[in-house]
């Protein structure tokens, strides 16, 4: 179940707009309103796509009087993070790599 949840979590992010929601409810909570404003798009859109980050459980909402206010839920996008743990450690391995490389070799030349 970890994978297929993972997998459904990549998907949801492989979507520009709603990475952009995501950026913008990690600064603070905002209304359905406040993101047609800053994503210049459609009330309709919005909310389809914030429907979508709360099924996959990304974003929480809460009713406020006649608003709704959208916040970031961080404990899926944790689960990514860490699965990518050990390619970041890959990846600053191999840079550690070039770097030394690239030392050896602007040593040689000199």
């Amino acid at each position: 179940m970890y994978i297929s949840g993972m997998a459904t979590t990549f998907e949801i992010l492989a979507e520009p707009t709603r990475r952009r929601i995501l950026d913008l409810l990690r600064e603070r909570e905002r209304s359905v309103g406040e993101l047609v404003v800053a994503l210049d798009l459609s009330q309709p859109s919005v909310s389809k796509h914030l429907r979508v980050l709360r099924e996959a459980g990304l974003v929480v909402v809460r009713q406020d009087a006649q608003r709704r206010w959208y916040g970031l839920r961080p404990e899926p996008l944790a689960e990514v993070d860490a699965w990518l743990e050990p390619y970041r450690r890959l990846w600053a391995g191999r840079l550690d790599a070039l770097e030394r490389h690239l030392a050896e070799q602007s040593g040689d030349a000199s």
